[in-house]
């Protein structure tokens, strides 16, 4: 997600351009994420939005080229981000409170999801958190109500229980930066490596899922490609899923993967890693498996805000998955509903 161009005003500082230029090389990290996160039962997110820089249109050169506005309910398609705008307005024109807009991936300035009151992304607030003193910083973070962290530092993922959080320098420029980023690209999401034994399941029972498509033309393994869920990709492609199969727009699995930057789903769908068959686990380990993930979730939440990031809107329901039952509606609806 580097080949983009970058919009930012004539006054940004060096620092706050590099926030935005890795703000959209690590979007895919938020993108995953609420791709999880519109499964959950028990949501585990707090917030999940995105800063959008909307042109600004006027003769007077004291009014800013753009206006950075932040949207939540996010939709994301692999070239647009849609979702629901939280500001008023001040220079921007055509665009009000609580409308649901569409920008290009270009026009993305920050991204950030909370969980309980720990910060994942926020690239350019914590570049602005940097300049300021330690006093006005600790007004700043005290007046959101959230675990900001060392300024000049940031991170991009939860980690699975037990295993130490990652945070990575906002410049994102030190071989440690480097090494960790590559970790994290690599590795899977909790809930993907739980899961992907239902998905097998599912997918054994239901075939049809495999080449099901909404009327975008998006299939489960477009979906799962985008986000970089290598366990639900393996295992559809196990079951003969097509990945040259293009959406309306023309987008195969691969390109979105690639676009992304998902070098494992990249593998897998170029045929240079073999998807690895999974152990069936039993139905009741499963929903055990789930309902830790949502106790899990639900603790987290415990001091969070209160506003509750809600999941995509869907594009439509193919007709079997009704008769499904609440493990594969936890593993797939997401996708189906889009």
């Amino acid at each position: 997600m580097t080949d983009q161009t970058i919009y930012t005003t004539s006054g940004d500082s060096p620092a706050l351009q590099t926030a935005v230029a890795n703000a959209q090389a690590t979007f895919k990290f938020f993108w995953r994420e609420l791709s999880w996160e519109s499964r959950r039962i028990v949501k585990g997110l707090s917030l999940a939005a995105v800063k959008m820089s909307f042109p600004v249109h006027s003769d007077d050169p004291e009014v800013p080229t753009v206006e950075n506005m932040w949207l939540n309910e996010v939709d994301f398609d692999g070239a647009s981000i849609s979702g629901m705008l939280l500001n008023e307005p001040e220079w921007a024109t055509g665009f009000d409170a609580s409308e649901r807009v569409t920008l290009p991936l270009a026009a993305l300035n920050d991204w950030m999801y909370v969980c309980g009151e720990v910060v994942f992304g926020g690239f350019t607030v914590d570049a602005m958190r940097s300049e300021m003193a330690d006093e006005e910083r600790a007004e700043h973070d005290a007046a959101w109500g959230l675990e900001f962290g060392a300024p000049g530092f940031v991170e991009l993922t939860m980690m699975p229980e037990g295993q130490p959080r990652v945070r990575l320098s906002r410049a994102l420029d030190t071989p440690a930066d480097q090494e960790a980023l590559k970790r994290l690209e690599e590795g899977d999401h909790p809930m993907a490596v739980n899961l992907s034994a239902s998905m097998d399941e599912m997918l054994r029972e239901h075939p049809g899922a495999v080449t099901d498509v909404d009327e975008a033309g998006w299939s489960l393994l477009h979906r799962e490609a985008l986000a970089g869920n290598a366990p639900m990709v393996s295992a559809l492609l196990r079951h003969g899923a097509d990945a040259s199969a293009r959406t309306a727009a023309g987008q195969t699995p691969l390109q979105l993967a690639e676009q992304a930057g998902w070098p494992r789903v990249v593998r897998l769908l170029n045929g240079e890693e073999t998807p690895v068959a999974v152990e069936v686990k039993a139905a009741a380990q499963v929903r055990s498996e789930q309902e830790v993930e949502a106790s899990t979730q639900a603790g987290r939440q415990a001091h969070a805000q209160a506003q509750v990031q809600a999941p995509p809107q869907g594009k439509g329901l193919s007709q079997w998955v009704i008769g499904l039952g609440v493990i594969v509606v936890a593993a797939v609806v997401w996708l189906l509903m889009r």
